[in-house]
């Protein structure tokens, strides 16, 4: 099975939206995998002490952050987000709010 069928099983709706997330997810996939080949930091060779990061880690981390978007929202289209369920730090806020 490739990966886009295995992530659009995991949906049940195949709504067109749907299907154009999917393609993004797995084209940044796909440009992460070939990030993750190139050097993140950059060493001084006078100076050991003295990094840098380079392009591809930058690149790397904005891809990475999409990708976790493009998942979330992915999650959420296809109904399995369980935020039905109220987080301890909302109802904590929600209890500090009530008390003003």
């Amino acid at each position: 099975m490739d990966r886009k069928k295995e992530i659009l099983a995991l949906c049940e709706e195949n709504k067109t939206e749907v299907v154009q997330l999917v393609d993004e997810i797995i084209f940044l996939e796909d440009q992460l995998i070939k990030l993750k080949k190139l050097p993140f930091i950059s060493v001084n060779p006078k100076n050991q002490a003295q990094q840098r990061a380079t392009p591809a880690a930058k690149q790397y981390k904005e891809f990475l952050q999409q990708y976790i978007n493009c998942i979330k929202l992915l999650i959420k289209a296809s109904g399995q987000d369980d935020d039905e369920e109220e987080s301890p730090l909302r109802k904590w806020a929600r209890k500090r709010i009530n008390r003003c």
